[in-house]
């Protein structure tokens, strides 16, 4: 990966492309935000497999993120992210306690938040 600056941020030249960031989100993706998508995503694409390998494959996950919580006082820093898991399928409701746990300990970009950030994850099936 490699950045360089531009007239309005900095441009990520990466595998798949370019992404455009800057602190004007009329410029690119705020930085917070590809922090937050990196968190929902993740979790998203782990609670997939996890779903799969419980022979209960999700025909949609869609994820809303409810909140986040910034500190101004301490350089707007983020400390706390909802993510709601919008989850279509025939899924045993029962079991998601479980899948939420899994989720969360193979998620890597949750693990290398968990000590900084506060992530509370929920769900409804549909």
């Amino acid at each position: 990966m490699n950045y360089s600056m531009n007239e309005n941020g900095f441009t990520g030249h990466l595998p798949f492309g370019e992404l455009q960031i800057s602190s004007n989100e009329e410029h690119g993706f705020r930085p917070y935000q590809l922090l937050v998508s990196s968190l929902a995503v993740c979790s998203g694409g782990v609670m997939r497999k996890v779903l799969e390998k419980m022979r209960m494959p999700a025909e949609d996950i869609q994820i809303e993120v409810k909140e986040i919580v910034r500190n101004e006082e301490e350089a707007d820093r983020v400390e706390k992210v909802h993510l709601h898991f919008v989850i279509t399928g025939d899924i045993n409701e029962e079991k998601m306690p479980r899948i939420l746990e899994l989720t969360r300990k193979n998620c890597s970009m949750v693990q290398s938040v968990q000590d900084s950030i506060e992530i509370i994850e929920t769900f409804e099936i549909h």
